[in-house]
């Protein structure tokens, strides 16, 4: 939404914001959008939404008309930016909802996933609002879309590595994970290798940065972006491995390989500065409103 003011000068009005979600990241967003001046020139607090509205209500913080009681009333409070930090379920439910009425962010891409739900939010994302998915972790990801854009990305690969109690798993993994920590494992332990899809559903809170990896390699998808979990009790640290492969030339081939090692302390899921990432990624959407189709931020 711009204005232009009498002098012709063209500025961006500020973008109201409805939060879904009020863990921790949701109360560290909502609170900056608050508090911070700088960022209250930008963006403004239209809804908090919450399972339990009890805890938001317990936020002195939170001005009691701001929140949302039911997720089936959002439209009524005139959000143009929608931010989703709850659970893949929400998108699953509302996310085409959304679109039809405002831009959104999705804090949880694991939810696309589900295949039929992903073909349904990109077409209706290009045509109606913009499908904003923060790129978080993933360094070079509008390299990985552009070349998918290009048909030039041929392989890749997303190894992500923790201490044994910052997974969140399921399933076979969870055995895998159950075996590693009762044989007492040195070293790495690949808990799982392959397809992202497959592994979406069995460890939804550790593999968005994988999500968004096979977003943004779509020509791979979720079927042809591969994902590795690797557990290794000796670090300190959430690390996320990625390979890059791209054309051959005779025999040889096109690649890229990052590491990305950020300390954090055994147990923990996240940390502050994916916070600050993630709103860095609320300001860059905002500035790109009027865009459609997916869009990294």
């Amino acid at each position: 939404q711009r204005r232009v003011h009498g002098d012709g000068q063209l500025t961006m009005s500020r973008r109201r914001v409805g939060l879904v979600g009020y863990g921790s990241l949701g109360a560290y967003l909502a609170h900056n959008i608050l508090d911070d001046a700088a960022i209250a020139q930008k963006l403004e607090v239209a809804f908090v939404w919450n399972r339990s509205a009890e805890k938001i209500r317990s936020d002195p913080k939170i001005p009691q008309h701001l929140i949302l009681d039911s997720l089936d009333d959002f439209a009524t409070f005139g959000a143009d930016l929608i931010v989703e930090v709850s659970h893949p379920d929400i998108t699953e439910k509302y996310g085409a909802a959304f679109l039809e009425h405002a831009d959104y962010i999705v804090g949880s891409p694991t939810a696309f996933c589900n295949a039929s739900l992903e073909i349904k939010c990109r077409e209706t994302a290009a045509s109606k609002h913009g499908l904003f998915v923060p790129v978080g972790a993933l360094w070079g990801a509008r390299d990985i879309q552009k070349m998918a854009d290009r048909k030039s990305l041929h392989g890749l690969t997303i190894t992500m590595k923790k201490h044994p109690s910052s997974f969140r798993v399921h399933g076979s993994v969870q055995q895998a994970l159950d075996a590693a920590i009762q044989a007492n494992t040195e070293g790495e332990v690949v808990l799982y290798d392959g397809p992202v899809r497959q592994l979406c559903s069995m460890a939804p809170n550790n593999t968005n940065t994988m999500a968004v990896a096979a977003l943004a390699a779509h020509n791979l998808g979720f079927d042809g972006t591969r994902a590795r979990l690797v557990s290794d009790r000796s670090l300190e640290a959430h690390v996320i491995d990625v390979e890059v492969l791209g054309p051959t030339s005779g025999e040889d081939t096109f690649r890229v390989s990052t590491c990305r090692h950020n300390p954090a302390k055994p147990g923990a899921v996240t940390g502050k500065a994916t916070f600050e990432s993630f709103l860095s990624s609320i300001l860059s959407a905002a500035q790109a409103a009027g865009s459609l189709g997916i869009q990294l931020c």
